[in-house]
């Protein structure tokens, strides 16, 4: 059925592209008096902006249409309706929206994008066309930091042009607040929403939220100065029903004997064997995230020589989530209180154990704590100046971004020890995986905090902190003469950017204090909350800070040899020139011709410094880097054909900063005594991008700035990929040199140590082709028919395809098996799909997101990136609105209802095949009921 329904979309899209080809005759394109890309760019903003009869849902629609057609460069846009009124209640579903992109969610929101089925580690995120920091481990941005409210638009380039800074690989996200001097009159405008969770209330928190923005935009001084501010606030509830099994799938002999190795007793192929989860969990989270952001624009245009734009942007998030989590150990490794026995193992064709009776076992009950505060800054100041034939710019930019978190966990378990228990387990039941106790674990007084299997707890507090400055010089110089019949103008321009990032993460267990085993007091409980959907029911949820700070002992340190790997820092400094010359010329009466042709000349150098362990515990201080050079030239062709038809070309070569995090200069390096041979992993420092030449041919037909369609493929041949490979060779000289002599036993002796090993870091290897194909329809079907007057659609169909296979990073083996994987984030099938009708004032949208399976990358507990399969997802939200008209006495008033999320879709992960499931996740649908008034 699900596949149906795609066919379905796919077929639908393709008539409704057909479709107007029929009525593509009956209208021609209205006439542009601009002649040039940026006058007609602005020319159709001002519309878009001025407009009293474009409204709503249409008035958004109509901005993206006319930023997508009159661009030089392949692009798809996303443009707000009204003052603080983007389509989407999270910015990042906005973007996921867009054909080709693709959202994962992460606490239920969606939070990074992938583009063209590249993970988020491909593209590069701009706000007003500088780039931005991220308070993550890596340069990805998490979207859900940069209200919706407060943006006018985003516009995402998958084509790059060379006057495009920070570009990415995949594409470039440029999100883009209002300037005030494009609107005709002041405004303000506020916002208000109440919003709950389905899953409801748990513990100490509750499954309400709330929303709130206030936005003004004004012009002074004969419109020579202009100021726009926004506000945003929001209060969102985190709520999370959630069942894990452990990692690996760990095959057995042929009969099912829990405790015994890993592979025991199955042939080398790993056939014949059973496979089996170690453990299983679930878990209800509750928590919130508090987030404040703030937007100014000051704009100052005393002549048509000189405007200058000063940006800032500030936003801050809180967050507190606790989770209170059953879990028992199945591999017999549970406190050495006797052999597991399973009688009555369900095993599936496939060799996997799907259920049984487990006796013997001795679960606990966990705590889960984590905080976190979020900042970002951002300023930015340009400088234009119109002296004629010649325009010059200047651009100063700084962005800093900061995280600080705490991560505490403490265990409980029945006491006195032990206190055995039978459970029935069920791992493929139509919704969650089942695991049913037979012991009561709803009593507080009961459950001990006591070294469990897992010890009493452990936490961490990771901080990072990112700071990018740049600046920038630009001209462009008008032509004449024979090549200004082919080239408007001439750009030239230099940038520098200095970015510094380093992080920090102290750990250590959490030790019981001298009181020993203890309950936790009953004012330091939450209350209950129920595990039903696991078939468990209640358990306690208790302050698990609360019970640190009053039952135990927490000193986070770094100075340990396998925490020297989390603390690092890292530098980059990369002078960017670039010259780009503007196609606007006329082929014959018909056809003419916009784009550029130009080069980008890249000089990076890159640094970072850490720690490096020796095997006996000996500390090293490194600092290792690179400089080279790169040269990206790129050409975008725009053919505009009579009826309103553009074909689009572009050719390029591309690149992606390496991860910072793979960039890490920590290493670990060990000595085999016995033959002296030397060997180590870490980071590298001196990681070359990922590189890409890549070919895109779009073609487009517009009617208007009302509709279009467009079919478009991408080709990209990677010839450079970045992962994990063992090379020979590597010099340890330096590590050898501060290697302390070691003493051999009596009688024998130490071959010399050698100074060249084996070294497995990240590394640039082979890379290989991808290519896609992207379907778009943005259609109202008054077009058709007046009878459909107010309807429409925007609809899209993107299929990818990649030929590159790529070995698992260090610590996903688990989760993906060893043998190569394809690309992280590559869904071979994206499709999205809006439905509207507008009309009166009434707004009712329908919107639908839908992604084929592909390989998402999380967090593990040590804070490691991992990768696992993930479900394709098909996510659904809706809302309905009214707009009080001008002769109303409510004017500037309107009301809606949304809601995301609407069928309760799950997150669903697995082990290699999907009859081995790792995680079943549900964070519930939220319902938003709201306000916004404009005047």
């Amino acid at each position: 059925m699900v596949q149906m329904k795609r066919n379905m979309l796919s077929v639908a899209l393709v008539a409704a592209i057909g479709m107007t080809a029929t009525v593509a005759s009956a209208q021609s394109a209205p006439a542009n008096d601009a002649t040039t890309k940026q006058d007609a760019k602005k020319a159709d903003e001002k519309n878009v902006l001025d407009s009293v009869v474009v409204t709503g849902i249409r008035r958004g629609i109509e901005g993206a249409i006319s930023t997508k057609k009159n661009s030089t460069s392949i692009v798809e846009a996303v443009s707000a309706e009204d003052i603080g009124k983007l389509p989407d209640v999270s910015i990042a579903e906005s973007i996921a929206r867009l054909p080709g992109l693709s959202a994962q969610r992460v606490a239920g929101r969606a939070q990074v994008i992938s583009v063209r089925g590249l993970s988020p580690d491909f593209s590069t995120t701009l706000l007003n066309g500088r780039e931005m920091v991220s308070t993550g481990d890596n340069r990805s941005v998490e979207f859900d930091q940069y209200p919706s409210e407060l943006m006018a638009g985003v516009t995402v380039y998958k084509t790059p042009d060379a006057g495009l800074i920070g570009q990415g690989l995949s594409g470039t996200i440029d999100m883009h607040t209002v300037r005030p001097l494009d609107f005709s009159k002041s405004v303000t405008a506020v916002g208000v929403r109440g919003q709950r969770n389905s899953l409801g209330s748990a513990a100490n928190q509750s499954a309400n939220g709330n929303r709130f923005n206030a936005s003004y935009i004004g012009q002074f001084f004969d419109r020579k100065f202009g100021i726009a501010l926004g506000y945003a606030h929001s209060e969102n509830p985190l709520q999370e029903e959630q069942v894990g099994l452990y990692e690996p799938w760990e095959p057995i002999g042929p009969t099912w004997r829990p405790g015994v190795p890993s592979g025991a007793g199955c042939p080398a192929s790993g056939s014949n064997c059973t496979y089996y989860s170690e453990g299983i969990k679930a878990l209800r989270g509750t928590g919130f995230e508090k987030r404040d952001a703030v937007m100014a624009t000051l704009e100052f245009r005393p002549s048509s020589v000189w405007t200058s734009t000063l940006d800032m942007f500030y936003t801050k998030s809180h967050s507190k989530y606790t989770a209170n989590q059953f879990e028992v150990n199945l591999g017999d490794y549970n406190g050495g209180y006797g052999h597991i026995n399973v009688t009555n193992p369900q095993i599936n064709g496939n060799g996997t154990f799907e259920g049984g009776t487990a006796a013997n076992l001795y679960p606990l009950v966990r705590g889960m704590y984590d905080k976190r505060d979020d900042k970002i800054k951002a300023f930015g100041w340009r400088n234009d100046f119109n002296l004629g034939n010649a325009k010059l710019f200047t651009d100063l930019s700084y962005s800093h971004a900061d995280r600080k978190e705490l991560s505490l966990e403490n265990n409980t378990q029945l006491y006195p020890a032990p206190q055995l228990d039978t459970l029935n387990l069920a791992y493929t039941s139509n919704g969650f995986p089942q695991l049913n106790p037979g012991l009561n674990y709803s009593d507080p007084s009961k459950l001990y905090l006591q070294n469990t299997i897992y010890g009493s707890g452990y936490g961490k507090v990771p901080e990072v902190h990112d700071t990018l400055k740049s600046a920038r010089v630009g001209a462009s110089f008008g032509l004449s003469g024979a090549l200004g019949k082919w080239f408007s103008d001439i750009e030239v321009g230099l940038n520098y950017a200095d970015r510094e990032k380093n992080k920090k993460q102290p750990e250590a267990s959490i030790n019981l204090g001298p009181q020993g085993v203890t309950s936790i007091a009953p004012d330091l409980q939450y209350g209950l909350v129920n595990l039903g959907f696991a078939g468990i029911g209640n358990i306690p949820a208790w302050n698990v800070p609360g019970a640190v700070a009053r039952y135990m002992t927490f000193d986070p340190q770094i100075n340990q040899s396998y925490l020297y790997a989390k603390t690092w820092s890292l530098s980059e400094k990369i002078t960017t020139a670039y010259l780009k010359a503007n196609l606007d010329t006329q082929l014959g009466s018909d056809v003419s011709l916009r784009g550029n042709i130009g080069v980008q000349v890249q000089h990076v150098d890159q640094s970072s410094s850490a720690n490096s362990v020796l095997n006996n515990n000996t500390i090293l201080p490194v600092t290792l880097g690179a400089k080279y050079n790169e040269v990206l030239p790129s050409m975008n062709l725009a053919f505009m054909f009579p009826h309103d038809q553009a074909l689009r070309f572009a050719l390029a070569k591309q690149t992606a900063r390496p991860r910072i995090d793979d960039m890490n200069a920590s290493i670990s390096f060990g000595v085999d005594n016995a033959t002296g041979k030397t060997g180590g992993g870490g980071g590298n420092p001196q990681l070359r991008p990922w590189r890409a030449n890549a070919l895109d041919i779009s073609y487009e037909k517009y009617f208007g700035t009302k509709a279009y369609v467009s079919a478009a493929f991408y080709y990209k041949q990677l010839t450079s990929y970045i992962f994990n490979q063992t090379s020979d060779g590597y010099d340890w000289s330096n590590y050898v040199a501060s290697y302390p002599a070691q003493t051999p036993p009596a009688g024998s002796t130490y071959p010399p140590i050698q100074s060249h090993g084996t070294f497995t870091a990240p590394q640039n290897g082979k890379g290989g082709k991808m290519q896609g194909v992207e379907l778009t329809a943005s259609l109202p079907f008054e077009m058709f028919t007046p009878v459909l007057k107010g309807f429409g659609v925007v609809a899209s169909a993107s299929f990818n395809d990649s030929s590159i296979k790529i070995p698992p990073p260090d610590g996903s083996q688990t989760s993906v098996g060893n043998n190569p994987i394809a690309l992280p984030g590559l869904s071979k099938r994206v499709y999205n799909l809006t439905a509207y009708y507008e009309r009166n004032g009434f707004e009712a949208r329908i919107s639908q997101r839908r992604r084929s399976d592909f390989i998402g990358e999380i967090g593990n507990f040590n804070g490691n990136r991992t990768l696992r399969y993930v479900v394709g997802e098909n996510i659904t939200d809706a809302q309905v609105s009214y707009n009080f008209s001008d002769s109303s006495s409510l004017k500037g008033l309107s009301v809606l209802l949304q809601a995301t999320n609407l069928t309760d879709s799950p997150y669903k992960t697995y082990a290699q095949t999907k009859d081995r499931p790792l995680e079943y996740i549900k964070w519930g649908r939220t319902v938003l009921l709201g306000a916004s008034y404009k005047f």
